[in-house]
């Protein structure tokens, strides 16, 4: 390449040189070293513009050109964006593109590394989830196989503990399809106006022997409607109440308070659920709504839980073109919130 940018310039000017001096000789009142240095001058100046043009114009753009289209080839992404300036020539289009072509590619690389470490995890998480029920319900059946069942009292026991793990694991597997479903758009919202006051009554109903155990009370506060209309699915707004507020009871305040909000602004109601629990630190409020994460190691383990009931809450939220957020002071407690499409006030006298 380096021996044709300075040779073709040469050739070129030569050409151009003699035509020059077939041009002027055919004026005969030209004398010959007239033409002879016309011709040199020409000569010079085409050689520089052809130089210049082929040079640093062409040659230097295709080999930079050249050289991004090794570093693709060579799966070399990470090229520098920096470097481009912005003009309409084809040649620096097309380096353009080739670096936008290779950005993308890195960026694309980029996903699918955490893609792939996302889903080792996953995998390793889901194995562990499995195995900690199945093992339990196999043991105590495998016991009662070599002779424990001959024991009424060991028997009954023993077979109360299988079905709750069993219990458990059905749980777990339900999330799990449930959480992959939504992930993959299969699950649609079913949208309706209803009154999520009154949800949140049902709600506080079916909840409060498991909240009166550990003494929490449910509530709502003190300014809240007594009637709240949104737009939305009721059953799966039913689960997110559910699972905050059954999150609330599990790791909240023994004895304390679970304090629900709505409130209306503009075309939404924003909704929040409130614990006067310990807190959850700051260097977890980003991950606690990935699957499996734990605060701590122990915690879901000990009081029971999938570990998927934050993840499911976020994934329904979004489909509901919402999202979930959290804020926490260490000591004092938790608020969730997020907001819904205010609904039209249903009369349910007429």
């Amino acid at each position: 390449m380096l021996s044709n940018s300075k040779i073709l310039p040469v050739l070129l000017a030569l050409w151009t040189g003699v035509i020059t001096a077939c041009f002027f000789s055919l004026y005969t009142d030209i004398s010959q070293l007239y033409i002879l240095g016309a011709t040199v001058i020409v000569f010079v100046l085409t050689y520089l513009l052809y130089y210049l043009v082929f040079e640093h114009l062409i040659f230097t753009e295709i080999h930079k050109l050249y050289t991004l289209l090794t570093k693709v080839k060579k799966k070399d992404y990470e090229l520098t964006k920096g470097e481009l300036v912005k003009v309409e020539d084809p040649l620096s289009r097309l380096h353009e593109e080739i670096v936008d072509f290779a950005s993308r590619k890195e960026q694309e690389i980029t996903e699918l590394k955490k893609l792939e470490t996302f889903r080792r995890e996953f995998l390793a998480d889901v194995s562990h989830e499995l195995k900690t029920p199945i093992f339990a319900a196999q043991g105590f059946i495998h016991t009662l196989i070599d002779g424990a069942i001959e024991d009424e009292g060991v028997r009954d026991k023993f077979l109360t503990k299988a079905a709750n793990n069993l219990d458990s694991l059905n749980v777990l597997v339900e999330d799990l399809l449930t959480i992959s479903q939504l992930e993959i758009g299969e699950i649609k919202m079913q949208c309706q106006n209803f009154d999520i006051h009154r949800l949140a009554e049902d709600i506080f109903e079916q909840l409060e022997e498991t909240a009166g155990r550990r003494g929490v009370k449910l509530r709502f506060h003190k300014h809240t409607p007594r009637s709240c209309y949104i737009y939305a699915d009721k059953y799966r707004i039913g689960q997110v109440l559910t699972n905050l507020i059954v999150n609330g009871i599990k790791y909240g305040k023994e004895r304390g308070n679970i304090t629900v909000s709505f409130n209306y602004q503009n075309d939404y109601v924003f909704v929040s659920v409130q614990d006067d629990g310990p807190g959850i630190e700051s260097r977890h409020l980003n991950r606690i709504f990935e699957r499996f994460y734990r605060v701590e190691k122990s915690r879901s383990k000990d009081k029971g839980g999938t570990g998927l009931g934050l993840a499911i809450v976020k994934h329904i939220l979004e489909a509901h073109d919402s999202k979930i957020y959290v804020s926490s002071i260490m000591g004092e407690g938790t608020i969730f919130s997020f907001k819904l499409r205010k609904g039209k006030v249903i009369n349910e006298k007429g």
